[in-house]
């Protein structure tokens, strides 16, 4: 059962990334931006051609393959149960939807499309697949931490009672 949630999971997450970009390039395709909130935020169609931040320019096919390896190996692992905790897998879930979200992208259109921008800083446009791929990275790093510190907590109370 665990199984079949984590790949209905990982199927909404990436569907809804899908639909999104269709409706951001079927109304702003053209050339228009939408204000969401003004001076913060609004949508913007790009096409990135390009990895994060403009890196691997002109290496789409081996971005492509990369990103192929990590997904099947990440999503094998989940299948397995060898990703642990919950809150571990569930950030494996949102880095993996968002991967293939971009993937689909990079292979169907040849460009990945990015819509959000922020008005208030100079920063790159993304996507929801990108947001899914930052936060799952981030949450899991902060519990890498959390743990590391918990551990090293444990071990010198160790040493104390010693």
């Amino acid at each position: 059962m665990y199984q079949i949630i984590t790949l209905a999971v990982i199927a909404l997450l990436t569907a809804a990334d899908q639909i999104i970009k269709i409706a951001v390039e079927a109304n702003l395709a053209s050339g228009g931006k939408a204000t969401l909130i003004p001076h913060i935020l609004s949508l913007e169609y790009v096409r990135n051609y390009n990895g994060m931040f403009g890196l691997f320019e002109g290496k789409r096919n081996w971005l492509a393959v990369f990103t192929v390896i990590v997904i099947a190996a990440a999503v094998v692992l989940l299948m397995m149960k060898k990703i642990k905790p919950l809150f571990v897998s569930c950030c494996a879930v949102a880095i993996i939807a968002g991967g293939i979200g971009n993937l689909i992208d990079r292979i169907v259109r040849g460009y990945v499309i990015d819509y959000i921008a922020t008005d208030f800083l100079k920063f790159p446009t993304y996507n929801f697949a990108d947001c899914l791929i930052t936060v799952g990275c981030f949450l899991f790093m902060g519990y890498e931490i959390y743990e590391i510190i918990r551990d090293m907590k444990k071990s010198g109370k160790e040493k104390q009672d010693a």
